[in-house]
């Protein structure tokens, strides 16, 4: 099988209801592309969509924890899997729009930049509470101010880079603070972010929201930990050269 362009990780926790959907906007995206969903040990049928929507799918890969870890921890066990040139990280809800993959990519294949985020707030959006909304933007500006960057959206999903920097990146968080992580680590490897805009849907509380006020304290010292406590490795070598995308 040949190498894909793009490696999908979509970690996975409950998400029966929208599972099927999500699938099938991703395959429908016209990228050569592999999906790598992780089960962090769902209590609803989420695995058994899983194995379903795999049986006749040889570029979908399923993966499965016998103990809920958390999404950080999905997310390593889907990149050590993963064989594409470039990846992506996409949540299993239908709050992000795949059609945003060619975006994301393209930048990226062609050789200009190294890491590419899918912003909320230069892109199309609806759905987001106005605490979130502020709380998101209280924590880029501190990324700004600490990692001397200018980006507008540091908690997106959408966060998409060659491979080997991903892996370069060696995370360590299990829970919500992946997204700091991610982003400070990138940044104090030397890699500038080129943001896209995107199209975000937000979903409520009761649709399965799951962010809560307190991991805004958490990304916080993320933040500050990585900013002032965390010595970096040497920065990955990713080659710049032109990648075919179609």
């Amino acid at each position: 099988m040949d190498q894909p362009l793009l490696s999908v990780i979509m970690p996975c926790y409950n998400e029966a209801a929208t599972l099927a959907e999500i699938l099938r906007q991703v395959r429908a995206v016209d990228i050569d592309k592999e999906i790598i969903a992780v089960d962090d040990h769902s209590s609803d049928n989420t695995l058994e969509i899983l194995h379903a929507e795999a049986v006749n799918d040889p570029r979908m890969t399923v993966i499965h924890h016998p103990r809920n870890r958390g999404k950080g921890a999905a997310i390593r066990s889907g990149l050590a899997h993963a064989q594409g040139k470039i990846v992506i990280i996409q949540d299993a809800d239908l709050e992000y729009d795949p059609n945003d993959y060619h975006e994301l990519v393209r930048p990226i294949a062609q050789g200009r930049v190294d890491v590419a985020f899918g912003s909320r707030f230069i892109g199309r959006h609806t759905g987001m509470y106005f605490w979130n909304a502020i709380g998101n933007k209280g924590l880029t500006f501190l990324t700004n101010f600490l990692f001397n960057s200018w980006i507008s959206d540091m908690e997106t999903c959408y966060k998409a880079m060659h491979t080997d920097i991903m892996r370069s990146l060696q995370l360590e968080s299990n829970d919500f603070r992946l997204e700091p992580e991610i982003t400070a680590k990138v940044l104090l490897q030397g890699h500038r972010i080129f943001e896209v805009p995107i199209s975000y849907l937000g979903r409520t509380y009761e649709e399965g929201k799951k962010m809560k006020p307190i991991q805004g304290f958490y990304a916080i010292w993320a933040l500050l930990r990585y900013r002032f406590f965390y010595k970096p490795p040497r920065a990955a070598r990713s080659s710049r050269t032109r990648i075919s995308h179609h």
